[in-house]
């Protein structure tokens, strides 16, 4: 079956996905999310971000020295502002829409199908580029580690991303169970990090940034509106992963809208705490970005020294901003599908494997990713910005739907929600504005060409399954099957048992059967085909055989000529092409084979609207 379910009715456009009315079975609650297994299992995109968020912020501070690196602190109590807004935002989308989809849910309703495609775009962008980050994120706290690795990082990126794909290939990675454990350590050990850290006057030790160049500017220069912006809108990449909660409303257990508020909630508790705390740190011990290490890697030099707790808090690190990316290996193939299904995507993505993978949709991210990792070298600092683009448009796009949202609906309290709504678009849409245009020059433009170009293969797929639609006239009662005479022909090159059965198969098809064979024009050809026909009146099985000429030594262009002429001569007639070929008993023997088949079927499948039938005999 060539389309997924229910592809039929969406074809033509005429309504909405069919609800599904089919009763879950009593134990499927228990395989459903708790709330601590939804913060594990949904919310390591934005537990990770903390590992390049403040980095961020620093490397863009640094440009005015240590005045700048002062600033620190007040940028992150912004994004901390900023993160209380989207996340009370989120516990309203998540009321309005306990059915999931976040913000292509909320586009789609309130704000049209071209908007929500914009979203869509948004997001496929930033699942694809939440796996590039988080896989160098993870590598750099690794080299920070182990120094000597750090020329052969965009190497051990590969390996990284080549293991998630393969893991998920498997689909291991649905059981939420194993994310709770490395989850647990990274928050833990980060909020140790922070605590330990608040009580030491000087650090306790600075050996993991000893012999590295400082990214510090020499040349201090003010602190003007524009550099706080631009830090601001870079520290903001620390805010992915806030609205994956409000995707997967449905995966939760009853009642799942709670349920899912809470784990937003305390999602954004965690992730505000860390960030504020590790800004207070990097003050504290007057942190410099240096290259090659990264910042969260001095921090814990600073506060646990250089020991077991150090190399805790790396490997920490590297495991979750794994599974961080493994959250999009999770998330995007489910979006592809739902875009599929809406006819945005080839159908091809909304199949799944044996193991309920979207095998696809699995790979397609595998692949971009890895494009995305040879090019940017695997520096994480090249991909952040980008990274946050993507995300501020699809959180602007579902603020100003939920504006949308409450106005309509004109409940009791619609105004308050809707100005913490408004609010926030605001917010998202200024830092989206401003790292597009600080950021347009170092690779944000391919962002901005990006989105649009999306939406159009977006809009071009949905016309041609439109045109699909209309042809195979779906939605509309057909009329009623009737029986056409049937013309069988056989390609045939010599007799043998495979030429019996398919003739055997041929006679038991159609009305009639004709077996043609191709006479090349030079001698050997002559000869063959004489000796074919004599073979043939021999056996007298009972079907006529046609010579056909091949004046240009070509195999197909004679049997496309002649199924021509059959269905020239009366078009009422189903003409069906049997073309009989071996299966050999190994893989490797495959090589053997002439291909004569293959040449044959694709010429007609191009050139003639006959019937391919393909009559495999295996051997062995």
């Amino acid at each position: 079956m060539s389309t997924p379910a229910h592809t039929e009715e969406r074809l033509d456009g005429t309504g909405e996905e069919p609800p599904d009315t089919v009763p879950e079975p009593a134990g499927e609650e228990r395989h459903r999310l708790t709330a601590v297994q939804g913060l594990a299992a949904l919310s390591l995109d934005a537990m990770a971000s903390v590992a390049y968020g403040p980095e961020s912020i620093v490397l863009v501070l640094a440009a005015a020295g240590a005045h700048g690196l002062g600033c620190t602190l007040p940028v992150t109590l912004a994004i901390a502002a900023l993160l209380a807004v989207l996340v009370a935002s989120y516990r309203q989308v998540i009321a309005a829409f306990p059915d999931g989809g976040g913000s292509y849910a909320v586009a789609k309703r309130h704000l049209g199908r071209r908007t929500s495609l914009v979203t869509a775009a948004s997001l496929v962008l930033d699942y694809v580029l939440n796996v590039a980050v988080s896989v160098t994120a993870g590598v750099a706290a690794l080299t920070s580690a182990f120094p000597a690795l750090h020329a052969d990082r965009l190497w051990i990126c590969l390996g990284v991303l080549a293991l998630v794909t393969g893991v998920n290939l498997r689909g291991i990675a649905e059981s939420a169970k194993a994310f709770v454990v490395p989850t647990a350590v990274f928050v833990g050990s980060i909020l140790t990090m922070i605590v330990v850290g608040l009580f030491r006057d000087a650090p306790a030790s600075t050996e993991a940034a000893a012999g590295h160049a400082s990214a510090l500017s020499s040349d201090a220069t003010s602190v003007g509106a524009l550099l706080l912006l631009k830090a601001f809108a870079a520290g903001c990449s620390a805010l992915t992963g806030v609205e994956a909660v409000a995707n997967a409303v449905p995966a939760f257990r009853a009642p799942r809208a709670r349920r899912a508020q809470r784990t937003e909630v305390a999602l954004g508790a965690l992730l505000g705490a860390m960030l504020i705390g590790l800004s207070v740190l990097i003050g504290r011990f007057h942190l410099q970005p240096v290259e090659g290490v990264t910042v969260l890697a001095q921090l814990a030099d600073a506060s646990l020294g250089h020991n077991w707790a150090f190399y805790v808090v790396q490997f920490a690190t590297v495991v979750l901003l794994a599974l961080a990316a493994n959250t999009s290996f999770g998330g995007l193939p489910v979006l592809m599908s739902l875009l599929a299904r809406d006819n945005y995507l080839p159908h091809v993505f909304a199949l799944k494997a044996d193991r309920q993978v979207h095998r696809h949709g699995v790979l397609a991210l595998a692949a971009v990713s890895a494009l995305l990792l040879v090019c940017s070298g695997g520096d994480v600092n090249t991909l952040v910005p980008l990274f946050a683009i993507g995300v501020f448009v699809g959180f602007t796009i579902c603020q100003v739907g939920m504006v949308r949202h409450w106005c309509r609906e004109g409940a009791s309290g619609w105004r308050g929600k809707a100005l913490l709504n408004g609010f926030g678009a605001l917010l998202t849409g200024v830092s989206a504005v401003v790292v597009t245009a600080t950021k347009f020059a170092e690779g944000a433009w391919l962002i901005v060409l990006a989105l649009p170009l999306m939406v159009l293969a977006f809009e071009a797929v949905h016309r041609a399954y439109s045109r699909i639609g209309g042809r195979l006239e779906l939605g509309r009662v057909p009329e009623p099957p009737r029986r056409c005479h049937s013309v069988v022909v056989v390609p045939v090159s010599s007799l043998s048992r495979l030429t019996s059965k398919a003739l055997t198969a041929a006679v038991s098809l159609g009305d009639e059967v004709v077996a043609v064979t191709v006479a090349q024009p030079d001698a050997e050809g002559r000869r063959a085909a004489e000796s074919l026909r004599r073979d043939w009146e021999l056996w007298n099985p009972g079907v006529d055989l046609v010579e056909l000429p091949a004046p240009a030594r070509t195999l197909g262009r004679p049997i496309v000529d002649y199924v021509q002429e059959i269905s020239g001569r009366h078009p009422e007639n189903r003409v069906t092409v049997l073309i009989p070929e071996v299966e050999p008993a190994r893989l490797w023997q495959r090589l053997l084979q002439n291909q004569r088949g293959a040449v044959v079927a694709h010429a007609v499948r191009r050139d003639t609207d006959a019937v391919i039938c393909r009559l495999r005999f295996r051997v062995g």
